[in-house]
């Protein structure tokens, strides 16, 4: 090949190049497009919001761009378009507008490890039965039944963490729960299991967030291959089931396979599979997280610690019976409780980002989502506003009075908001108020080491949080 014949081809490769690049950094389109930088093909701006951080204010990553270019821009995560909201119009129009101008949607690392037919991503009729399913476990009238068994739940583990030099706080909670959880799903008894199940979901959390690359060793892959081995046990366990129908003592699994059982059902086999497999891992997770940073408020902060001690002892001390167990009026009672609940997931973050899918090209203040592009409302974004929250910072439940401490707003949406508010939200609240009434009528504890978070941009704590428990003098009920 001649000098002039290698020069032109270098020419026409670089000139191909340069246009392809700027077609992705200016994607065309009709309407003017949320400022912001797609960054590379295929790989975008991932590795700047991969990137882990130890803070707990707004996402670097989210806090740069929205300094640069304002609260919403777009950007691209793994060869997704995406626009990031940290507007609260925005994010509650996205919320209300569910099925008509957006949908649910999750990046690809999502639907790999928790299933293509999993209930966050159906839509429509299919989405409200599956609800309305869950919701016959996790409904107000059955937590009011199941409050008893989350008291025993709590009261047994302190009675073991009481005798411990040391507990590390995130594990053992989300033992805690996860087993409570898989009893009344599956009728899991670990103690006579011949598998840990919990294991297969260890590294979920770190998975979700990671970057997809599918090789041994990669935090993705262990995602996926727990997923294999958890939806392994499922299949055997739907075998055993048909096979040996249980007359009584049903649980949750039960009731999915009398639907699946009914001649005009619209569950199918697979649907009912990744239904158990994200209920057992939703279920626990997030909530084992907000109980361990409760753990960590309560600790820093004196003042708060006192405050939730006294209503939970003025609730012993207003009983005519100090043995009867906790009652839903009770639970009720618990108005800071709830506060402080509400601080610790709105200070915590522990979701940083909710993703919807644009149906349609959606116009807001100048700006237009293009039909197909993903859209990722930013909760911390809201949560750490100042103009919304003064000091937002600052740890402090008593900013919460008077103010609505159930449900979501266009100011609070840790647990999501719209049709698609968390269904497990109640079940959650309800193991966090019990545990904390047990926590500080019946122990002391002391922080031994850990307790430091990190982001990548799930919540984690990488060096865990190890407290050492002792039992108070008392002869309430329940005395450890």
């Amino acid at each position: 090949m001649s000098l002039f014949a290698l020069g032109l081809l270098t020419v026409i490769i670089i000139s191909i190049t340069n246009l392809l690049l700027y077609k992705w950094w200016k994607p065309k389109h009709k309407a003017n497009l949320p400022p912001g930088s797609m960054g590379w093909p295929l790989i975008g701006e991932s590795f700047q919001f991969f990137s882990s951080n130890t803070s707990f204010d707004i996402p670097p990553f989210v806090k740069q761009r929205m300094i640069r270019y304002g609260p919403i821009f777009k950007t691209s995560i793994v060869g997704n378009p995406l626009i990031v909201s940290a507007d609260q119009e925005l994010n509650y129009i996205i919320f209300q507008q569910e099925g008509q101008s957006f949908q649910s949607w999750y990046p690809d690392t999502f639907i790999e490890i928790f299933g293509r037919q999993n209930i966050g991503s159906l839509d429509g009729f299919m989405y409200k039965y599956l609800k309305n399913m869950v919701l016959s476990l996790f409904g107000t009238e059955s937590l009011k039944n199941m409050i008893s068994e989350v008291e025993v739940a709590v009261l047994k583990h302190l009675h073991q963490w009481c005798r411990m030099d040391s507990v590390e706080l995130k594990d053992a909670t989300a033992r805690m729960i996860f087993n409570l959880t898989a009893e009344k799903l599956i009728s899991h008894d670990p103690e006579s299991a011949s598998e840990n199940i919990r294991e297969n979901f260890v590294d979920f959390m770190k998975g979700l967030v990671s970057f997809p690359i599918n090789i041994p060793g990669t935090t993705y892959h262990k995602c996926l291959q727990g997923r294999k081995k958890a939806m392994k046990m499922l299949k055997q366990l739907i075998q055993e089931r048909r096979m040996n129908p249980r007359k009584q003592n049903k649980d949750f699994f039960d009731f999915v396979l009398e639907e699946l059982s009914k001649e005009r059902t619209l569950l199918t086999e697979g649907i009912a599979l990744d239904l158990m497999f994200v209920l057992l891992f939703a279920s626990y997770e997030t909530t084992s997280q907000a109980v361990t940073l409760a753990m960590k408020y309560l600790t820093d902060n004196p003042l708060v610690l006192q405050t939730v001690t006294e209503e939970h002892e003025s609730i012993l001390k207003s009983r005519q019976n100090l043995d009867s167990q906790l009652s839903w009026k009770e639970y009720k009672s618990m108005t800071f409780t709830f506060k402080f609940i509400n601080e610790t997931v709105r200070h915590g973050n522990i979701v940083p980002g909710i993703y919807r899918k644009a149906l349609k090209d959606v116009s807001f203040k100048g700006y237009t989502i293009p039909a197909g592009w993903a859209v990722m409302v930013c909760p911390p974004a809201v949560h750490l506003n100042p103009d919304i929250y003064e000091n937002p910072l600052d740890f402090n439940p008593w900013r919460w009075e008077g103010g609505e401490i159930n449900g979501a707003s266009k100011h609070f949406m840790a647990f999501g908001g719209g049709m698609r508010f968390c269904i497990g939200a109640d079940f959650s609240k309800v193991q966090m108020a019990v545990f904390l009434h047990y926590l500080v009528t019946n122990c002391r504890w002391q922080q031994i080491k850990g307790g430091n978070i990190l982001r990548t941009p799930g919540l984690q704590f990488p060096d865990g949080f190890h407290v050492r428990f002792s039992a108070k003098s008392s002869s309430v009920k329940g005395q450890i």
